[in-house]
């Protein structure tokens, strides 16, 4: 009694505990919609910091581009004063009498100035160490001489101490208009890396001046290890090297997922006057660390949220909505496997899942039965669609599917494909005088033959139609399909069929042969277009010869593609 009544209890449990209320029970996770609220705002919150912060960033980026063009602006107003000094002073002794008394206290990124003669060599200069160097070989002295105008070479070590620096030239034929002698100037990096201090200390962000070789020349002193090195060697500028060097520009941005999986945005602006650029490089994720915690806690506060809720859910869902929805899809599956024996236990569902369990029964013993007619059905039918029964190849059909295939293949490979269209000559003759059963006949001999040549060419064969048959060649250029095609030829000829209403006396066949490289310009209609119109020239060439595609891209309308041929 007992028994029975827990059996109607556990009925009416069922009923009240149907899928509306087993449903109504993960609504609970409709507080997840708050956290997700919560998220997106401190999201909007990552996305202002990182703009605020590109912006003031951008803004002292260009500030100290502009500090560094003023650097290298008094540096040319120097070299021109002494340039003008050189030209007009006369003579090399008091030239250099003036060089050393002008050298400016308050320009302390000037290191050394000096006087080269034409011939390259240092006259004078306010460190008499680089008296007498050779500079003629250098390549920014040759280019100040050949342009006449000023010039700042790219990173270099100072041949007598082998100092870090860059040249500033500045020939004195500007003012003379004669060949002369050129003032330069050795520009202290040091203090250009200076002037870059206000880019440094800062979490995320690179800033480094490179020349046009793509070597640094300065950088804040957080970064300065960097100096001397190339661009392409620091990780999170090789990225971007070659955009920032070889554009016309003179200044751009872009963003980029560097390798390191960070978000970057980076920014160069050229120096006014020279080659140097100033590239700086902010670190997304760095910027917004404060705000990135913030979004993590609040994911993890979501998390336990949700998992607090769906256990709840889950505990109380467990045996009566998952249990039962997992039994039906393992059926599901099972049935879709090709198993049609699954059946649904329908005793161990609830009443809601019946109907539906009772459906799926039915639904599997109709489909197993209609399974196997199928399968029967199928195989026969498949056979049929395929294959020409006379010659044994595939069918007109089954020839379209496999071109649609190996079209597909060649275009993702970029491989050729070739197609030989052949054509049994003068072939009602041969019926009119042998009559249809021997010209079946020799349909099925040509097939023979056919179908042997493909299996040693790894190609496909098929009666395309009548007496035409197709040879499609995978991988394969023009110059070896002519040659398949004349196997062809050849293995026909050796068959002997008499045919005496043909001036061979034998049965012969024209073949038209195409080749191309599929894409997406073409279709495979295409290249079955160019192989009838080569088999059209061979047929008008005198038949019994293979006649090729004049062209190797297949293209323009079939006209054109008649004309190329028969041409």
């Amino acid at each position: 009694m007992a028994n029975v009544s827990f059996n109607r209890k556990r009925a009416k449990l069922k009923q009240v505990l149907g899928i509306r209320a087993r449903l109504a029970l993960l609504a609970v996770i409709l507080v997840a919609p708050l956290m997700l609220e919560r998220i997106r705002s401190l999201e909007d919150a990552r996305a202002k910091q990182i703009a605020q912060a590109t912006a003031e960033f951008t803004t002292v980026a260009r500030h100290s581009a502009d500090a560094q063009r003023e650097v290298i602006s008094s540096v040319e107003t120097i070299l021109k004063s002494e340039a003008f000094i050189r030209a007009s002073a006369g003579g090399v002794s008091r030239s250099c009498d003036v060089l050393r008394a002008s050298l400016p206290t308050s320009l302390p990124w000037i290191r050394t100035l000096l006087i080269a003669g034409q011939d390259g060599r240092i006259q004078c200069a306010t460190n008499n160490m680089y008296v007498g160097l050779d500079l003629s070989d250098r390549p920014y002295f040759q280019q100040a001489q050949e342009t006449g105008r000023f010039v700042l070479s790219d990173f270099i070590l100072s041949r007598p101490v082998q100092s870090p620096t860059v040249m500033a030239v500045y020939p004195v034929s500007a003012f003379s208009g004669v060949a002369d002698a050129v003032v330069l100037a050795t520009v202290n990096l040091d203090w250009m890396s200076k002037v870059m201090n206000n880019l440094g200390g800062r979490p995320g962000i690179t800033a480094v001046l490179v020349d046009s070789a793509g070597t640094v020349l300065a950088a804040p002193a957080d970064q300065h290890s960097a100096v001397g090195r190339p661009l392409d060697n620091m990780p999170l500028m090789s990225a971007i090297a070659d955009m920032a060097l070889r554009s016309d520009q003179d200044e751009g941005s872009l963003s980029f997922l560097a390798a390191d999986g960070s978000r970057r945005a980076v920014s160069f602006s050229r120096i006014a006057g020279t080659n140097a650029r100033l590239i700086a490089s902010i670190d997304e994720d760095k910027v917004s660390a404060a705000v990135s915690r913030d979004i993590r806690t609040a994911y993890l506060q979501l998390a336990f949220v949700v998992l607090f809720v769906l256990l709840g859910a889950l505990i109380a869902a467990e045996k009566l909505v998952i249990k039962p929805i997992e039994m039906l899809a393992d059926m599901a599956k099972r049935l879709g496997e090709g198993d049609l024996s699954a059946r649904a236990a329908r005793n161990r569902l609830p009443s809601e899942f019946v109907p539906l369990a009772r459906a799926f029964n039915a639904m599997a013993a109709q489909l197993s039965q209609r399974e196997r007619e199928l399968i029967a059905s199928n195989d026969r039918l498949t056979v049929m669609a395929s294959i020409d029964m006379l010659s044994g190849l595939a069918n007109r059909r089954g020839f379209q599917s496999r071109l649609d295939f190996e079209w597909m293949r060649a275009q993702q490979y970029g491989s050729e494909l070739a197609l030989l269209m052949i054509d049994v000559d003068h072939f009602k003759l041969f019926n009119d005088t042998y009559g249809h059963l021997e010209g079946d006949s020799c349909l099925t001999r040509l097939g023979e033959s056919l179908s042997g040549i493909a299996a040693d060419t790894m190609g496909f064969a098929a009666r395309y139609g009548g007496e035409e048959f197709c040879l499609l060649l995978p991988n394969t250029d023009v110059m070896r399909a002519v040659e398949i095609g004349e196997q062809v030829r050849s293995a026909v000829l050796q068959l002997c069929l008499p045919h005496i209403t043909s001036a061979h006396m034998v049965v012969t066949v024209s073949i038209g042969v195409a080749a191309t490289r599929p894409n997406e310009a073409l279709r495979p209609g295409d290249l079955i277009e160019a192989a009838d119109a080569a088999l059209y020239a061979a047929k008008h060439r005198g038949r019994n010869n293979v006649v090729e595609h004049g062209v190797q891209a297949i293209e323009g309308s079939a006209a054109d593609i008649l004309i190329a041929a028969s041409a």
